[in-house]
C-alpha cells in the first residue's frame, strides 16, 4: 500500500513540475542558429542570463557562450537559481544522452527530472532495494490463466503452443506474467539468457516491471527488452536478472537470430533449424558422397532458409520438395554461418584455440573439455547434439568419403570465427579451428 502510494507521488510529481517558459529576445540577433528560434539570446554573460531569468522558475533561454565563441548553452531556472548546460545538436537537441526534436520538449523533460529528484530524491534512491520483480502478487490472476494455457497446449507441437500465447487476452498481459508463467511450465527449457535493453520512449504513463515504480520524464523514460518486452528504469536494469523469455511475437526471423534466444522464444532444446536437418539428413542422407563437402544450388539453400523464417518447424524440407540432400546440408552450414554469435562463441574463441595449442593429446583433451564448460547451455547443447550427428557421418566414411578431418576443415570456420574481423586471424587460425572440430567429431562421447 506504501509502494503503491509512493508510486502515485511520483506521478503526481512529474505532474506538477514546473512548465517551461521561454524568455524571447526582444532584439533580432544576427547569426543566430537555423535550429534555434527566438529563445536565442546571442551572445551574453551568466550573470546577463540570471538577470533575464531571475524570479521566474522553469524560464529558459540559449545564449552563445562569451569565453567560446560556437559553443551553446541552455540557462534554465530552477529552485531560485539559474542552472547552466552545453548545448548541442546533431538533428536533434541533447545536452546528455537523451535526444529530443525540440528545444521546448528538451526542457519539459529536464523540469520534470529535476523536479522529481529534488522532491523524492531519498525515495528514488531506494528504488531497486526492494524489487517487486520476484513477487508479483499483483499478477498472480493472469500468471495462473497463463500457466493454464499453456498446461492445455503442452503436448501440440511447440510452434503452437508459444503461438497460443498470441490471443488478445494473453496479449495484454506484461512481459514479467509471461516470464513468471513460462517458469513454472514444467515443458520450459530453462537456458538463463540475458535481457536486451534499449532505450524506449513510453506513450502514457509507465510503471517500471522491476521496482514497480513510476517511469518518469517526457521520452526515453526507461528500457525495454527487445527480445520479451520487459519495461524498466534504465538504473533497475542493472539490476534485473539474466532471465529474459523472448516473445514469439517479436522474433521475426530464424536465420540470423540470436541461438539462445530462437530457442527460448519456442520453447525448444535446440534451433528447429537444426533438428529438422540433421532428422532428414540421417534419414536418407549419410551415406552420399561429399556430404557436407558438396555444395547445393545456393538459389535452393536460400529457399530452405526462406522457408524455415516463414514456416518455422512446418517448413517442409522433405524429399520430394528437395530431392538433393547437399541442399539442405549446405542449409545447416547457412544457418551456422549466419548466427550473429557463432555456436563457438566470441568469448571462448582464444580459449579453443589456445588449447588446441597444446601439443600432448591428453592435456589439449581436457584443455578443450574445460572450455566448453564455458559455453552458453544452448550454444553447449547444440554443439554436443551436432557432434554426435557429424560422429554417425563418419561412420559411413566409406561411401560419403568425410572422415573427422575433413568435417574440421568444412565445420571448422563455419561454427567458430574470431572476434575481430581480421583476415590475416582467420588464416592464421584455420588449421587449429578444423582440428577443433576434428577433436570434438572424434571424442565427442568423452567431451560431452
Amino acid at each position: 500500500m506504501i509502494c503503491t502510494f509512493l508510486c502515485l507521488t511520483v506521478y503526481q510529481l512529474q505532474q506538477e513540475a514546473p512548465r517551461p517558459k521561454r524568455i524571447i529576445c526582444p532584439r533580432e540577433v544576427e547569426n543566430r542558429p537555423k535550429y534555434y528560434g527566438r529563445e536565442f539570446h546571442g551572445i551574453i554573460s551568466r550573470e546577463q542570463a540570471d538577470e533575464i531569468l531571475a524570479g521566474v522558475e522553469g524560464a529558459y533561454i540559449l545564449r552563445e557562450s562569451q569565453r567560446q565563441p560556437g559553443c551553446y548553452t541552455l540557462a534554465l531556472r530552477f529552485g531560485n537559481q539559474t542552472l547552466n548546460y552545453r548545448l548541442f545538436y546533431d538533428g536533434k537537441h541533447f545536452v546528455g544522452e537523451k535526444r529530443f526534436e525540440s528545444i521546448h520538449d528538451l526542457v519539459t523533460d529536464g523540469l520534470i527530472t529535476l523536479y522529481i529528484e529534488t522532491k523524492a530524491s531519498e525515495y528514488i534512491s531506494k528504488m531497486t532495494t526492494n524489487p517487486i520483480y520476484e513477487h508479483i502478487g499483483y499478477a498472480t490472476l493472469l500468471r495462473e490463466k497463463v500457466s493454464r494455457r499453456l498446461s492445455r497446449t503442452k503436448n501440440e507441437s511447440r510452434k503452437a503452443s508459444v503461438t497460443s500465447e498470441e490471443n488478445t487476452s494473453v496479449e495484454k498481459i506484461t512481459s514479467l506474467v509471461r516470464r513468471a508463467a513460462l517458469t513454472q511450465n514444467d515443458n520450459h527449457f530453462n537456458y538463463e539468457k540475458a535481457h536486451n535493453f534499449k532505450v524506449h520512449t513510453f506513450r502514457g504513463p509507465h510503471w517500471c516491471e522491476y521496482c514497480a515504480n513510476f517511469m518518469w520524464g517526457l521520452i526515453a523514460q526507461g528500457v525495454r527488452c527487445s527480445d520479451c518486452g520487459l519495461n524498466v528504469h534504465k538504473q533497475c536494469s542493472k539490476y534485473v536478472p539474466n532471465d529474459c523469455q523472448p516473445d514469439l511475437k517479436r522474433i521475426k526471423r530464424v536465420y540470423c537470430c540470436d541461438l539462445t534466444t530462437l530457442v527460448k522464444a519456442h520453447n525448444t532444446q535446440r534451433p528447429m533449424v537444426v533438428d529438422s536437418c540433421i532428422r532428414e539428413i540421417e534419414a536418407r542422407g549419410l551415406k552420399s558422397e561429399g556430404l557436407y563437402r558438396v555444395s547445393g544450388f545456393t538459389e535452393h539453400i536460400e529457399d530452405v532458409k526462406m522457408a524455415f523464417d516463414r514456416d518455422g518447424d512446418k517448413a517442409d524440407i522433405s524429399a520430394s520438395i528437395y530431392p538433393d540432400i547437399n541442399i539442405i546440408a549446405g542449409a545447416l552450414k547457412l544457418y551456422f554461418r549466419d548466427l550473429p554469435i557463432p555456436v563457438i562463441t566470441y568469448d571462448t574463441y582464444s580459449k579453443f584455440i589456445e588449447a588446441a595449442k597444446i601439443s600432448n593429446p591428453d592435456e589439449r583433451l581436457e584443455a578443450i573439455h574445460e572450455v566448453l564448460m564455458l559455453l552458453p547451455a544452448a550454444h553447449y547443447e547444440t554443439l554436443r547434439y551436432l557432434m554426435i550427428h557429424l560422429k554417425k557421418v563418419t561412420l559411413h566414411e566409406k561411401e560419403n568419403f568425410m572422415n573427422a578431418e575433413n568435417l574440421g576443415i568444412v565445420f571448422g570456420p563455419t561454427l567458430m570465427r574470431p572476434p575481430e574481423d581480421s583476415t590475416l586471424a582467420t588464416l592464421n587460425d584455420m588449421r587449429y579451428q578444423k582440428l577443433i572440430v576434428q577433436i570434438l567429431i572424434e571424442n565427442e562421447d568423452v567431451l560431452f
